[in-house]
């Protein structure tokens, strides 16, 4: 321990360095805080600061590539407001991840107009799309051969997927679903679905369907607002012929729209809204997010590579 200096006879001896140095920790500390102060005075929580305001970053410290939603777009406006609060719960799991939306048409900003701005970056397409359908198999990989400064990994669609079935789930109950009825001989279910030819996009709402069938203990039917049968008031009236009168629809769309409202119609008083921005679909992006960069980090892809993740 060093003497203290003649001319100062009342000054303290030093601490020890052990204890120095832990002060000058709490000091450097405590003015990392104080210097958190917003312009108008106010001082942000330091965890906030360290989620919201630094990029994420993978294992190798660089940034994480940018979340691309990719939604389908719809004339409807509550679509777009359903579309960008489910992206906000996306933030609020993942804080400091860049989240992005392009849409296939009819709203903005659309899908090429987003890869634009990320030209000489990292992104991951994320398509808010419940199935394998000519979008996810042709269209988003036409869009990404399009923009060649971006590499580009195209994730997995939304569905089939247990997140799909518990946000299915809290929106039945919602709309009313008693878990009692589980085994009963008067309720039932229809998936309604937006339809399509492709073989694989109907497998995978069928495969919805069986899944959401064992957690409500009740048939659930997939039943399509174009382009496949049955419709969903053909699938009432099928169910109704069964003695199932206590028959739900379950909406199988993102956000709304008019094949989500002609479905709804069929059955005003038991419809569930769209999957929309429930807790379990924000989860469920992440989740597809992570798997496209787990499935390519291995063998780093060129500028033009183009990877397309077929749905397991």
């Amino acid at each position: 321990m060093t003497e203290p200096a003649p001319e100062h006879p009342h000054q303290p001896p030093p601490l020890p360095d052990s204890t120095a140095h832990l002060l000058t920790r709490i000091t450097d500390r405590l003015g990392a805080q104080l210097s958190l102060v917003s312009r108008n005075g106010t001082r942000r929580p330091m965890h906030r600061t360290r989620q919201y305001d630094r990029p994420a970053q993978d294992r190798r410290g660089t940034p994480a590539p940018s979340l691309v939603a990719v939604a389908h777009g719809s004339r409807d406006p509550r679509a777009l407001r359903t579309v960008l609060a489910l992206l906000d719960r996306v933030r609020e799991l993942r804080p400091g991840l860049d989240v992005r939306l392009g849409h296939i048409e009819l709203n903005r900003p659309l899908l090429p107009d987003t890869l634009d701005t990320l030209r000489g970056a990292d992104a991951v397409l994320v398509p808010l799309l419940l199935g394998r359908g000519h979008h996810v198999k042709r269209d988003l990989p036409a869009a990404t051969a399009a923009a060649p400064g971006v590499r580009t990994r195209i994730a997995e669609p939304l569905g089939p997927h247990p997140l799909l079935v518990e946000a299915l789930y809290g929106r039945l109950v919602e709309a009313g679903w008693d878990p009692a009825d589980r085994g009963g001989r008067r309720a039932a279910v229809v998936l309604a679905a937006a339809g399509s030819r492709d073989p694989d996009s109907a497998e995978d709402t069928r495969r919805t369907a069986r899944m959401l069938a064992e957690r409500l203990g009740v048939p659930v039917v997939p039943a399509y607002a174009s382009a496949a049968t049955p419709t969903v008031p053909a699938a009432l009236r099928a169910l109704a012929a069964r003695g199932r009168h206590r028959a739900f629809v379950a909406s199988y769309f993102t956000a709304p729209g008019r094949f989500a409202s002609a479905c709804a119609d069929a059955a005003p008083r038991r419809a569930a809204a769209p999957l929309g921005a429930h807790p379990a679909m924000a989860r469920l992006v992440l989740h597809r997010y992570d798997q496209a960069r787990s499935a390519s980090e291995a063998v780093p892809a060129p500028a033009d590579a183009v990877t397309l993740l077929a749905s397991a």
